[in-house]
């Protein structure tokens, strides 16, 4: 059994990764903490308690995060992605359009149980200490919170079992610039303190997630057989499918008479935890460029050169997949979801 905590800033694939986690009999989910991203904070801490009611998983603890990166100005949500309430505009009470990110009341309060008394980064830091190399962190969303997790216990590492990001890309185009990915652009600072440290740390990025595709009739088998979770993933993808076939990763497979599809980016990070050898990595150290033209890319050193500037000095080895089984990938997500709801 995985004990896991998932730093999250739902998101659509957000939804799509905790619903997987909650399904899987291998996962025990202890606990959501969220992160600005997607969507500002209020909005996200708001969405996973939502999910976790829509889900019947209550009882999974809501530690609220960061709403801002920790260096660098923030920057625009991405409600062009997941719509104006993170969710694709199917949150009760939400009002399609982009002001609604900044500046909407929310209209509607979710039934789950009061939010966590300490902040994301003092309850990761508290669970870590409570059951130590038990608990692996799943990070989906900006690293902010991990980052500031880190800093205030540099002991973290070796508290934990385990560092999945969901971030980065190698050889993969970027999705939000042509060498960078959306959560380590919204804190490259961050992503890079991480790789800093000592621990075992597996980045699950665009090299592998944009490989691993939900169709609609994939996602119209969840709605048909898995009650609530597959009526919540169908309808908040109804947006973000409708982007990925217009601007994204599947726009030249639809222009070619592909059904509309989406990537399902973060729960691609929980399969990791479970099936490793789905996966084959690369190992080097790691950094994230944190200013320039480069903002916010993956840098990793696969030759282990011994360059005399100091860009990886004292830098441990980070793990980057590069290559994915992504049928097997896809369809344990998909069973595992529709068998827990037939259980």
């Amino acid at each position: 059994m995985h004990k896991v905590i998932l730093d999250t800033d739902p998101g659509v694939d957000d939804a799509m990764a905790i619903a997987y986690a909650l399904a899987h009999p291998d996962i025990e989910l202890l606990a959501l903490t969220t992160v600005f991203g997607n969507i500002n904070i209020d909005y996200a801490t708001r969405n996973a308690q939502y999910i976790l009611e829509t889900l019947g998983a209550q009882s999974v603890a809501v530690a609220k995060g960061a709403a801002v990166p920790g260096v660098q100005s923030p920057l625009p949500h991405a409600d062009f992605v997941h719509g104006a309430d993170g969710l694709g505009n199917v949150y009760p009470g939400s009002q399609p359009g982009s002001a609604a990110t900044q500046t909407a009341p929310l209209t509607a309060t979710a039934r789950h149980a009061s939010l966590e008394p300490l902040d994301a980064a003092d309850f990761i830091i508290a669970a870590a200490r409570a059951e130590p190399q038990q608990i692996t962190l799943v990070a989906v969303g900006p690293l902010t919170n991990i980052a500031e997790a880190l800093r205030r216990e540099p002991e973290l590492p070796s508290l934990v079992a385990g560092l999945v990001i969901m971030g980065g890309t190698v050889s993969e185009p970027g999705n939000v610039s042509p060498v960078a990915e959306a959560n380590f652009l919204n804190d490259p600072h961050a992503a890079d303190a991480l790789f800093a440290a000592d621990w075992p740390a597996t980045v699950v990025g665009l090299d592998v997630t944009h490989r691993i595709m939900l169709g609609d009739s994939h996602l119209k088998s969840l709605q048909d057989h898995a009650r609530n979770t597959g009526d919540l993933i169908w309808s908040s993808s109804r947006f973000y499918v409708d982007f990925y076939t217009r601007s994204g990763a599947a726009k030249e497979a639809s222009e070619q008479g592909a059904e509309p599809q989406c990537a399902m980016h973060d729960a691609a990070a929980v399969a990791y935890v479970v099936m490793p050898d789905a996966f084959t990595v690369a190992s080097g150290a790691a950094r994230v460029i944190p200013d320039g033209l480069a903002v916010g890319q993956l840098a990793l050193d696969r030759k282990g050169y011994a360059y005399s500037l100091p860009h990886w000095q004292n830098r441990p080895a980070t793990h980057v997949c590069m290559s994915v089984d992504a049928e097997r990938v896809r369809q344990d997500f998909l069973s595992i979801i529709i068998d827990h709801h037939i259980r």
